[in-house]
């Protein structure tokens, strides 16, 4: 949304710049009890669960073969090994398997939303003092400021989360590949992402003004008066539309990729774990 317009050259000479609009509450707009807009589809949510339940399963297992008082309780430490490395590569190999046969327009959208910061998203973050309340001032698309922040950091953790822990099951076979730093860095990884998890789970079940959202990532869709308020550059939300999910039939080829795909991962899983 640009923050201003420029006439066009005109018969009588240039145009005089118009005034940058005044940014404030959205427009009132009403909407029918209950009304609701899409705003994730199937593919979508997927990969957020995927993400989500690999996260649980392998911070759980890692925190306790990582504490000593935690690893002592437990005792069975190979188990636990087993079931960190297995979730590792299911974690990869269930999103491989979205990517082939999920919607991937729709996930190519998002990650493109998601990437793009413009100058409100830029305002949001920056706080500089302004009163409570100020950032529903600042219109948001679907994704807002600090959703898109936290998805980038997220996916930077993943990749080291999967360097790192591939150089660590590496180094146990192979000495060279012992590299100085490598298991601080899956640590400090995991705690960055314990951080941002918890900031997650406080927004989405406790925090009054964002948890509404938490109906997206489980239904699909959220309450379009809430929408309106919070996310108005989406478009979606402005007319009130209701779009349902896309139903993409994979074809042969896809099939088989993602046949191939589990295959892999079943493959490593048995590499990794013996």
């Amino acid at each position: 949304m640009s923050a201003g317009a420029a006439g066009a050259d005109g018969p009588g000479g240039p145009a005089v710049a118009t005034a940058p609009p005044v940014r404030g509450p959205a427009p009132a707009q009403t909407f029918p009890a209950g009304a609701r807009v899409h705003r994730f589809g199937g593919s979508e949510r997927a990969v957020h669960w995927i993400h989500a339940a690999a996260f649980f399963v392998l911070t759980g297992s890692g925190l306790v073969m990582y504490l000593p008082a935690l690893s002592e309780r437990v005792g069975d430490r190979p188990t636990l090994k087993a079931i960190h490395l297995t979730a590792a590569v299911l974690w990869v190999t269930a999103l491989a398997v979205v990517a082939i046969l999920g919607d991937r327009p729709a996930l190519r959208e998002a990650v493109r939303e998601l990437e793009r910061f413009d100058d409100d998203d830029r305002n949001w973050l920056l706080r500089r003092g302004r009163p409570r309340g100020w950032r529903r001032l600042i219109p948001q698309g679907r994704f807002n400021a600090a959703e898109k922040a936290h998805a980038v950091v997220q996916a930077a953790l993943a990749v080291l989360f999967v360097l790192s822990g591939v150089l660590l099951w590496l180094g146990e076979r192979d000495t060279t590949f012992r590299l100085p730093g490598t298991v601080a860095l899956h640590d400090a990884s995991m705690y960055v992402a314990v951080v941002l998890v918890l900031g997650h789970l406080y927004l989405a079940l406790l925090h009054p003004p964002t948890r509404p959202a938490l109906r997206g990532i489980l239904r699909g869709d959220v309450d379009a008066a809430w929408a309106r308020e919070h996310h108005r550059k989406w478009d979606a939300a402005v007319v009130g539309d209701v779009a349902p999910d896309r139903v993409r039939r994979p074809g042969a080829a896809s099939v088989l990729a993602a046949v191939v795909a589990v295959a892999a991962g079943l493959a490593v899983v048995v590499l990794v774990v013996l």
